[in-house]
Formats: structure tokens, sequence, C-alpha cells
């Protein structure tokens, strides 16, 4: 057989390329902020339900419409999500839906987080509206990718098949025999595309103190192609499921504005640029703000959700009827004949309803002193230049928790070029190969709590949040620099901070 050649993507800088052989339906209350913080804990004590017609009292020093000054006193703020945030705090503080919403987004928001949870089985089924999973697929649910609604992880050993952490392929358009995702498993009646491997290789490192660390790249093999493999270099970008709070805040702040701190051509010099990508919005069938997704690849929620529904699981809907197989999968065709959506528009709009709402947790003690000069460190190292502190909602006619506030993702959702060791070589909309939209860090210290694990980057190769500065190339290279030659008292503010968030 024939062996493809793989690019490392990801790997580290001077490796250059490598040849390498290639649940039951949950309890579907809505979490609101008077349900558990945690399955089968008590209710706080007191729930932070501000008045919808009032003012929003965040407690002594928090202001959430001050600007950041990174040389005057910083503002700490305890609502990152403004309106929709909540006091939670255990395994299942990412799943509590945002204060104050009406009927009608409350019923979406429980049909939708049926849907996240729910598993899904191959036609025929013994229910109709969970049926259709595959032909092809790599997950059966929303939540073994997200779990908790929280960050997916890669596999903890190499036979592990991957299911959190997928595989996008090809660099000039879908592989006319696999398409533009690998997937690794298939009903019954047919064989996966492929089996993967996951491996990693350490590299040792240091900090200008001496303090030594160990980074890790990883390594991929393919093998077990269900036809021939890809031909000629095969191109493949990793990536793990994000976590899925504040989504609808994101959703709900005006593409003028993300536009305006643009800065392509790095007219302000500071060695940043950032683009925004424009993509597809398939059912208004013109270009788009591309705002969801590690390439901003996605324009809308509901657009997201149906990629993810078709793409990890094989499920069909009116944004995406086609089945995932290509025409040279033709055993994959014939199985997956269905003139029906097999999600319905109802069980859809429920699911967009449910990533819409998902509040954000409340950040617990952010007056520390720690805090305080981490988050003044964040400023001075230049992490606040990609990672954008603030951002302000638009009008939302139906959903008065997002709407013209402002709010702090610590994103600016656009694409930075994050250097050769985090390239994936992978064009996406306009995003190039080495380009990666900037991540929210919002919930970012609850990711333990929440995933069961502390795997950071678009492939999970960082195992902690100091892993993943020190994995910053390109327009990240200085502040990854700043944080590598600080003493181990202000790299631990920094992190503190981050952990705080």
């Amino acid at each position: 057989m024939r062996v493809g050649r793989l690019v490392l993507l990801g790997a580290l800088a001077g490796c250059g390329e490598v040849d390498i052989a290639v649940d039951a339906l949950a309890d579907a209350r809505p979490r609101d902020a008077a349900a558990p913080t945690d399955r089968g804990a008590a209710p706080p004590d007191a729930a932070v339900r501000p008045d919808r017609d009032g003012p929003l009292d965040l407690g002594p020093d928090t202001a959430p419409d001050a600007a950041v000054d990174p040389g005057g006193d910083l503002p700490l703020i305890t609502h990152l999500g403004g309106r929709a945030s909540v006091e939670a705090s255990g395994p299942d503080a990412f799943r509590v839906a945002a204060p104050d919403l009406d009927g009608a987004a409350r019923r979406a928001f429980t049909i939708g987080e049926a849907l996240f949870e729910v598993d899904w089985v191959p036609e025929p089924g013994p229910f109709d509206d969970r049926d259709g999973l595959g032909p092809l697929f790599h997950a059966t649910a929303c939540q073994s990718c997200h779990p908790r609604a929280g960050r997916g992880a890669p596999p903890t050993v190499p036979e592990q098949t991957p299911i959190a952490l997928l595989f996008r392929l090809g660099a000039a358009g879908p592989d006319p025999v696999y398409g533009d995702q690998l997937q690794t498993r298939a009903i019954a009646d047919l064989s996966p595309e492929v089996v993967i491997r996951v491996e990693a290789t350490p590299t040792a490192g240091a900090f200008d103190d001496g303090a030594p660390f160990t980074l890790i790249a990883p390594r991929y093999g393919f093998s077990a192609w269900s036809q021939r493999p890809p031909e000629g270099e095969l191109v493949v970008s990793p990536r793990v499921a994000s976590p899925l709070i504040g989504l609808g805040l994101l959703e709900a702040v005006p593409e003028a504005q993300i536009v305006a701190f643009a800065d392509p051509d790095d007219l302000d010099g500071d060695g940043i640029s950032g683009r925004a990508n424009r993509v597809l919005d398939v059912e208004a069938g013109q270009a788009a703000l591309g705002r969801f997704g590690w390439k901003a690849n996605q324009p809308s929620l509901r657009q997201q959700n149906a990629a993810a529904l078709s793409g990890d699981m094989g499920l069909t809907s009116v944004v995406f009827p086609d089945e995932i197989c290509t025409a040279a999968q033709v055993e994959c065709q014939l199985l997956g004949l269905d003139d029906e959506p097999e999600v319905s528009p109802r069980a859809l709009d429920g699911l967009t309803a449910y990533t819409r709402f998902l509040a954000v947790p409340v950040r617990p003690d952010p007056g520390d002193p720690r805090v305080r000069t981490g988050q003044a460190l964040f400023h001075g190292f230049g992490c606040a230049a990609c990672h954008r502190p603030s951002m302000t909602t638009g009008a939302v006619a139906d959903a008065p928790a997002l709407s013209e506030q402002t709010i702090w993702p610590y994103t600016d959702l656009l694409l930075h070029d994050m250097g050769p060791e985090l390239a994936d070589g992978r064009p996406d909309g306009l995003a190039d190969g080495r380009e990666w939209r900037t991540p929210p860090l919002w919930g970012l210290g609850l990711t333990a709590v929440v995933s069961g694990h502390t795997r950071l980057l678009h492939d999970g190769r960082a195992r902690s949040i100091a892993e993943a500065i020190l994995w910053h190339g390109g327009e990240g290279a200085a502040a990854r620099e700043a944080f590598r030659s600080a003493p181990a008292d202000a790299r631990e503010a920094l992190i503190g901070f981050l952990e705080s968030l």
C-alpha cells in the first residue's frame, strides 16, 4: 500500500516534515442561578440575579463599563459576562442558563440541553428524534466532545480513538475521497475512514532564571484507511472542542466593532496585526464575518451547531441537508439515503438557544493582590493586544441578558499569526496556515473543575497555562519572551490572574 506523506502540523520549530505511516437523556431542567452549582450539592445561599430594569450592582472595585488603562489603576471585574453572569463554581459551572430568560427562550434552552446531552444512534432507532447517527462519525453526542459544556482534550494514550480531537483535512479544498474531516468511527455496516494514533515528542527548555520546563509536540499516525490513502502531501488540522460559555454574548457584539479592532498591515507598528475572517453564511448565500471556531470559520451559532452535527455525528439538518459521504464513498451514500433532516428545525433552534444562553460564571476573589499584579503584567507583557479584555454588545431584541453591555471575554475574535510551531498549514476562509482566532479566556480557571483536565491550545498540546504561553510564536512571540524572561514570582502572578478569570 502506498504511504502518504504527512506534514506534522504543529511540530516543534526545526523539526520540519516527517514521514510516517500513515448515554441516556439527562435531566433537562435549565440550570439557572437558583439551581445547584454541582450535581447533588445544595443551591447557593444567594444567587446573583440583577433586576432586568435596574442597575447591575457588581460590588466594590468593579466597573462593568470602565476602560482598561494599562498605565493606571486597572478595574477588577467580577461579572465578566455582564448580566449573563451567574454564581457557579462546581463541575456544572458551564451548564447554567443566563438569568432572566423569558418563557420561550427557557423552553428552547431546555430542548437544546436535551439535544446536547443525548446519545444518537443509527437508524432505525427506538426514538425518531434521536436516530440518524452516521453513517460516518467520530462522536455520538455533543457532550462527548464538550464535557459539561467545557473543553475537549486529546487522547491520553496512543491507542485511544480521538473523540474530542477532530482532524480537518486538505490544504486546497476537500479530499476527493475523505472530504474535509476525517471520521474515525462508522455504523456497523461500514468501516471507519482511518485509524489515528496520537503520540507526543517532548522537548526541554528553560526560563531565563534557569528553571526548566518541558513542552510536548503531538505526532499523528494514520493507518487502516478505508480506501486509498490521500495522495501527495497529507495536510491535517487537529482541533479540540472549545468551552461553550458566553457564546451568545460574542454573537451579540456588532460586526463593525470587531472589524475596528483589526490592523492587518500593523499600521501602529506594535507587531500585532489581527485580521477578520470572512466565510460563507450558507443560508444567506453570502460572505459574513467569521466569529466561531479555531479559525473563526463559522459566522453564527446556528451554522456552527449545524456544521458540528453534520461533520462530527453525520446528522443532517435544514442548514446542511446532505450526508458527509463523498462521491467516492458509495457504500456510505447508500446507507445515508434519507430525504428528511435527521435533526428537526425545532431541535436545531433549541441547540442554538442552548449554546446562545449558557452563562459566564462570576469570577471569584479578583481582589487578591497577586491577581492585581498579574493583571498589570498581562497588559505589560502585551497579552491584551490580542486577548482584548472588553467588548460591548449591541441590542438583541429577544435577549435582554445579552444586550447593550460591556463584557470581558479577553478576545478580539480576530485571526493572528501564531508562528510556525503552531501552524497547521491549512487555509480556512481568509485564514492562512499560521493563523488562529484569539480564544476567549473567561472561565479559564475552571477548566480542571469542569472538564477534568488542563489541556489548552487548538490541539490540546499544552498541559498548563504556562505551556500554552510558551508555545506562542509569531505575533505572540514578544509576550512569550516577556513571560519566559520574567522572574518566577511574576510568572506565578500572571498565571494567578489568568486562573482567576
